[in-house]
């Protein structure tokens, strides 16, 4: 018997979009219920204490947010049940589980990641005849992934979640011969200058090249109380939710850009938004003029959350002021936008050189402190961070690993 599936979306919303069509793609119907078009299906959610979208409700159980993988397996999909069925998708498939041929193979040329970097790299690197492998512990869940708005990738007119634009990057590498698996790298050893070795669970890659392009790393630990009251006031995209705040009280953390961008969003719909910045300022060429100027908007500096409290529903944050001082405040919503301060290269231990905060120190070619291995995007420290930018680097690294494996005397671009 089929599900009963009912999807409360939100017009704008991303996510909303992307949970329908692969609904469609895994073979099942649904009723849906726009709170944009009708506001009565916003009273449906809020009077279960939700304030987000999209929330998928199958045979009666809630889904807040985006959770394809809880819904699988609810929904008893499997990757080969979509294949059986030609249904599959190519973000279900494109990464496969390591095999043992994979610990065979001695690769030219190794990506630690699938974001922009890794994978522009992946595709330089398959163009140049490397045999090239691309690993991602989890493809969906990086920066360029959970994005919900690209607007200004060169190349890619109109707007794209970020998923979709990381997706037709995989394509584009696959397409070249690049093999993708889905493993976590434990360690590393670069002692041989031959042959690198990259330590999985499942076994021990070879590698005569490496690029390290790790990407950032949320905190260690979420914030207490963030993970039980997510879609219940605990938010990450104005664009899916602002429209549940309307003349209610909400308080959004960050240092960045998007944090700025998102607060003004809010002040649109909200009474009140409260502006918590951890440190004493903002991190790049965020700019807190135009925030400054609405008068529904408070920016507290040195104010750190500590702790989401309430009942079905947020209703308090504990705060810990610029005086060190632990307050409660009285909130109906919180938006976080805390993820990416640090790269994920604690794997590496000793094995290149990194820096205080752990960015892999390289040179203007990418090269670290041990030759054939490489290291770019959010795993290095630079000016800015934007997939473009992370691009970029991939096509700097596979060229430089080229160059190293063939044991040229110089870079040879790529010009077609």
């Amino acid at each position: 018997m089929m599900p009963t599936i009912v999807i409360y979306s939100s017009t704008g919303c991303p996510y909303c979009e992307k949970i329908k069509t692969e609904l469609k793609e895994w073979g099942f119907t649904y009723e849906e219920r726009n709170v944009t078009d009708n506001p009565k299906y916003f009273d449906d959610l809020h009077e279960q204490g939700m304030f987000s979208t999209p929330v998928v409700f199958i045979d009666g159980e809630a889904f807040i947010g985006y959770r394809p993988k809880k819904m699988k397996k609810a929904l008893g999909v499997t990757v080969e049940a979509l294949q059986t069925a030609g249904t599959s998708n190519t973000a279900a498939v494109i990464f496969e589980e390591p095999t043992q041929d994979v610990f065979n193979e001695v690769y030219d040329f190794v990506a630690i990641g699938g974001g922009p970097a890794g994978t522009s790299a992946a595709v330089y690197a398959s163009r140049a005849r490397l045999k090239t492998l691309i690993i991602d512990k989890s493809p969906s869940s990086g920066t360029l992934a959970i994005t919900h708005k690209i607007a200004n990738y060169p190349g890619v007119p109109g707007e794209v979640t970020g998923q979709e634009l990381l997706e037709k990057m995989h394509v584009q590498a696959k397409d070249f011969g690049t093999k993708m698996i889905r493993s976590n790298v434990l360690s590393v050893d670069f002692s041989d200058e031959e042959i690198k070795k990259l330590v999985l669970p499942e076994g021990t890659i070879q590698a005569k090249s490496v690029f390290i392009a790790v990407g950032a790393k949320a905190p260690g630990s979420k914030i207490k109380g963030e993970e039980e009251f997510t879609g219940r006031g605990v938010s990450y995209c104005s664009t899916c939710d602002a429209a549940f705040f309307e003349n209610r009280a909400v308080a959004v953390v960050g240092d960045t850009d998007e944090a700025v961008h998102e607060a003004l969003a809010l002040s649109k719909f909200a009474r009140e938004v409260l502006m918590l910045v951890p440190t004493n300022k903002l991190k790049g060429e965020a700019n807190l003029d135009e925030l400054k100027a609405k008068d529904n908007v408070t920016i507290y500096f040195n104010h750190r959350l500590k702790e989401i409290n309430g009942d079905k529903k947020v209703q308090t944050l504990l705060i810990r002021d610029a005086e060190k001082n632990e307050v409660t405040w009285e909130i109906d919503g919180v938006f976080l936008y805390l993820a990416g301060l640090k790269p994920g290269t604690d794997f590496l231990g000793d094995a290149v050189k990194r820096d205080t905060e752990g960015y892999v120190e390289v040179d203007e070619t990418l090269k670290t402190s041990v030759d054939g291995v490489y290291a770019g995007g959010d795993a290095r420290r630079t000016p800015i961070k934007q997939a473009v930018i992370s691009a970029a680097d991939g096509c700097i690294a596979a060229l430089s690993a080229d160059q190293h494996v063939n044991k040229r005397k110089q870079m040879r671009p790529q010009y077609s």
